[in-house]
């Protein structure tokens, strides 16, 4: 019965509630209500440490509304990791039997709240501008590097956010993933240049990112319904100019 807010101080893992599923890194905090199921799961290759806060009482409600949280939205980007650490250090080192460490306890909970709820308030007036420039630099990247073997975590240092960071703002501004944008767009390059007729399938793959020939033609039959050799023969066969018809 009490809220609860995680900061991801190193490493990575994910964040489950509510039948979602959000990956966070150093810098996230993640928050879950009261009675909500939840599970959270640290990354094989890195590893989280996280620090961590319950709280609950007659004021409790009224102060989890006004944190950087919703249930569309439980994970939030500290500008300020390194200061939410400490706030967190100052609850667990005030810990004790007396009245006044119970006080102190209090009194260090409640600054890290208002700490929170300045972020609530700074974040308010730019929120959809500078999540939109971010969706912006981040398509300008993949746009440029689509042929490369990039990752969504290069996108994400490129714009300088997070991964999860990112992926909010893409669902936010775009409406789907950035990984499902990166495969999206590296596929309908891949169909320009079936259309054009002038590379092999294996040459299409290495052209727009796909170093394994038979994963791209996975994933291709996953987005098209058909494989790109098909793609092609179909493409060759409906060009009323194509040299054949000539």
């Amino acid at each position: 019965d009490h809220y609860l807010i995680h900061l991801v101080v190193s490493g990575k893992g994910i964040f489950e509630v509510g039948g979602r599923t959000w990956e966070v890194s150093e810098g996230d905090l993640f928050f879950a209500r009261p009675s909500q199921l939840i599970r959270y799961t640290a990354d094989e290759q890195q590893p989280w440490e996280y620090s961590w806060v319950g709280f609950n009482g007659a004021c409790a409600h009224k102060l989890a509304a006004q944190l950087p949280f919703t249930d569309d939205a439980p994970v939030h980007h500290t500008s300020d990791p390194d200061g939410m650490r400490a706030a967190l250090n100052n609850i667990y080192s005030s810990r004790g039997l007396q009245p006044q460490d119970e006080a102190a306890m209090v009194g260090y909970l409640y600054l890290f709240i208002a700490a929170l709820m300045r972020e609530t308030s700074a974040g308010k007036p730019h929120t959809a501008s500078s999540s939109s420039q971010y969706v912006l630099n981040a398509i300008k990247y993949i746009q440029f590097n689509y042929s490369h073997d990039i990752s969504i975590d290069d996108v994400a240092k490129s714009v300088g956010v997070s991964r999860s960071h990112l992926y909010r703002v893409f669902m936010l501004n775009v409406g789907k993933s950035p990984i499902d944008y990166l495969t999206e767009y590296r596929i309908n390059e891949a169909c320009k240049l079936l259309r054009a007729g002038s590379l092999s399938i294996a040459e299409v793959a290495v052209s727009v990112g796909f170093f394994d020939q038979f994963y791209f033609s996975r994933v291709f039959k996953r987005a098209k319904g058909v494989p790109p050799s098909k793609y092609f023969a179909a493409q060759q066969d409906a060009d009323p100019a194509s040299p054949a018809q000539l």
